[in-house]
Parts: structure tokens; sequence; C-alpha cells
């Protein structure tokens, strides 16, 4: 592309007041399912269903979602007014997943692999014969070396503090 031409994505999507939209300019690549913890919990469900693309072919092009760092190598986006989850990345990453139900048209990126396989629910069986995968199976060694988990445990606590970097090294993709 020459100069100062506008590109033209491919997929587009946003929250659900509108508050925070973005376009992809290319096509994802690896529409998945993960099952880890930690994407239960950021999007309120028993999976996330994420469409990855290059940093480089994606832009925020209306408002900016708040950012919470659910870990020392992730950061998740999610719509600050209405609470929309938007993206997850890996900080030290070239690539941003995007919620397929943040998607305008999400029917036209169906998953086709499961990650994070150690924590499905055992009552979910989702059709497709697709490749599975746990977290650490999958997770870069150095990635995996530096991961430390800053999302509340999973029962009720009075006086809860994020872990720190001597803390043990968690489940999850981060």
């Amino acid at each position: 592309m020459a100069g100062n031409e506008p590109r033209t994505p491919v997929a587009t999507g946003g929250c659900q007041c509108g508050t925070v939209r973005y376009a992809l300019y290319a096509q994802p690549e690896g529409t998945h399912f993960c099952h880890c913890r930690m994407c239960q919990k950021a999007v309120g469900n028993v999976f996330a269903a994420l469409a990855p693309v290059r940093r480089s072919d994606f832009a925020w092009t209306r408002g900016t979602p708040a950012i919470f760092r659910s870990s020392t190598v992730a950061e998740r986006g999610y719509c600050r007014d209405c609470g929309t989850p938007l993206s997850f990345a890996y900080v030290d990453s070239a690539w941003i997943d995007v919620t397929l139900g943040s998607l305008d048209h999400p029917e036209a990126m169906p998953p086709a692999v499961h990650y994070g396989t150690e924590a499905q629910m055992p009552w979910l069986h989702l059709s497709g014969d697709w490749p599975r995968s746990q977290t650490q199976e999958t997770m870069a060694p150095d990635r995996k070396a530096r991961i430390r988990n800053f999302q509340h445990p999973d029962h009720d606590t009075t006086d809860w503090q994020p872990q720190t970097a001597e803390d043990p090294v968690p489940e999850g993709c981060g």
C-alpha cells in the first residue's frame, strides 16, 4: 500500500454499547477455543472463543479499551462502560486475539482448535474432531518460566492481594 491510503478491514467488531470498536486488516489465523481457567474467568463463561491476528493487522477504531493485566505475561482488553471482553494478548507477542463474540460477524470465523483442555468442563461436548492441547504443552518455555497469575482465586477471601513474582507458576494461559 502506498502513502497514507486507508486500509480496508476484513472484519470489524466491538463492545456491546459501542464505546470501543476495532478492525482486523487480515484474516485471523488459528481461531480457537481456550478452556483454561484464566480464560473462563476473563469471559465469564466455560471457554473463550478467540481469533488471533497480527498486531500490525489490528487497530482500535473507536475508543480505548480498559486493560486488565491478568498475569505477568498477558493482558486482556474490555470495555470499561459495558464490560464486554474484547481481547487477549501476550505482552511479548506480535499477535492479539479478539473475542469471537465481539466480532460483527463471528459466524465467518469458526474455531478449529481447543487449547487449555486441562480445565475443560467435563459436561461440555463440542462437535468437531479438532486438535486439543493443554496449556503447559503449548506455552513457550521462556513464557512459562515468567508467568505469575494476578487473578483472584476461586474462593472467597477477606484480605486477598495480587500474587508476586515469588509465587508458584499457575495453570492457565495468562
